[in-house]
C-alpha cells in the first residue's frame, strides 16, 4: 500500500510524494525483498515515519504549505507532531480516543476528555462545501499544554456531528495564538481532499491500473501517474479565478472506490 503526501489549495490539489509501505512480513523476508527488487537499505518504516520523511522533503524543497493535516494514524504519532512543532509547521491532525494529551498539568486520554464535554461552549461552523452543500458541524476547542514557541498554542479541537451528537472527532491543533476558529475548521475540512486526489487519479490517469510485482515497477507507474495528474491540475487551475490559497499538505493512503466517490459527489457511476 502506498503512503502519499498531497497538496491542497482553492486552485487545485495534487500528489506531491509517495512511498511504498512494507509490513514486517516483507522486511523480515530477505529473499522475498530481493526477488521484488527492493533495495537492501530499505528498512521497516511505519506509515507515520514515511509521512514524516516525505513532509521533510516537501518543506526542504520549499513547498509553501501553511498547514499540515491528516487522519488519526498520523495524528496519534507523537514523534510526527513534535517534529512539525520543532519547525513551526502549523497542523490540524485527527487523533483517536486512545491518544494521550497534556492538559492543565496532567496527561489525559482523549476519550476521557471527550466524555466530560457538556452541551455548552460549541460553535456551529462549516468545514467547506460537500456534495450536498456546506458541511455544518458543531466545534469546540480545549487549550492544551503551551508549547515552547512563544505566541504559539496547542488545542484539542473537537467536531460534533449535527446528525448524531454522540459522534465526536478529535484533533490536535498547533498554530499561532491568533489563529481563528474558522481557519482551523477549514483546515480540518481540507483533510478529505486527499480522498479526492486518489479517486480522481484513479478515474483520470489510472492510479490503480497496474499489475506490477516489483519495487521499480510500482514507483515508475505511480510517479508517471502523479506527473499526469499534476499536469491536469495545472491546466484546470489556469482557467480558475485567482483566490487567496489555503495551502495544506496532507499525508494519507487511498481508501474508497471511484464509484463511491462519484455517488458522494452526485456524479453517478460508470
Amino acid at each position: 500500500m502506498g503512503v502519499f503526501v498531497t497538496y491542497a489549495s482553492p486552485q487545485g490539489h495534487l500528489m506531491l510524494d509517495r512511498a511504498l509501505y512494507l509490513p514486517k512480513e516483507w522486511t523480515n523476508d530477505t529473499a522475498r525483498c530481493k526477488g521484488a527488487g527492493i533495495p537492501a537499505a530499505r528498512l521497516l518504516a511505519t506509515k507515520p515515519q514515511l509521512a514524516q520523511q516525505m513532509l521533510k522533503r516537501a518543506f526542504d524543497a520549499g513547498i509553501p504549505g501553511a498547514w499540515v493535516t491528516g487522519e488519526s494514524v498520523y495524528g496519534d504519532n507523537r514523534s510526527l507532531r513534535l517534529g512539525l512543532e520543532a519547525h513551526d509547521h502549523a497542523h490540524v491532525l485527527a487523533v483517536s480516543g486512545k491518544e494521550y494529551v497534556w492538559r492543565a498539568g496532567r496527561q489525559d486520554q482523549v476519550k476521557t476528555l471527550l466524555a466530560t464535554l457538556g452541551a455548552e461552549g460549541w460553535a456551529r461552523l462549516s468545514a467547506g462545501d460537500g456534495a450536498k452543500g456546506p458541511r455544518w458541524d458543531d466545534w469546540r476547542w480545549l487549550p492544551l499544554a503551551t508549547p515552547l514557541q512563544p505566541h504559539w498554542r496547542r488545542w484539542l479541537w473537537v467536531r460534533r456531528s449535527l446528525h448524531d451528537p454522540t459522534e465526536l472527532t478529535a484533533y490536535v491543533v498547533f498554530a499561532p495564538q491568533a489563529t481563528g476558529l474558522a481557519t482551523v475548521v477549514q483546515v480540518a475540512g481540507s483533510r478529505w481532499t486527499v480522498a479526492r486526489c486518489f479517486e480522481e487519479a484513479k478515474g483520470d490517469v489510472g492510479l490503480d491500473q497496474y499489475e506490477v510485482r516489483s519495487w521499480t515497477g510500482w514507483y515508475r507507474h505511480i510517479t508517471l501517474v502523479m506527473w499526469a495528474y499534476a499536469l491536469l491540475t495545472g491546466l484546470r487551475a489556469a482557467h480558475l479565478p485567482t483566490a487567496a490559497p489555503l495551502k495544506t499538505i496532507l499525508p494519507g493512503a487511498p481508501r474508497s472506490s471511484l464509484t463511491a466517490f462519484k455517488v458522494s459527489r452526485g456524479l453517478g457511476g460508470r
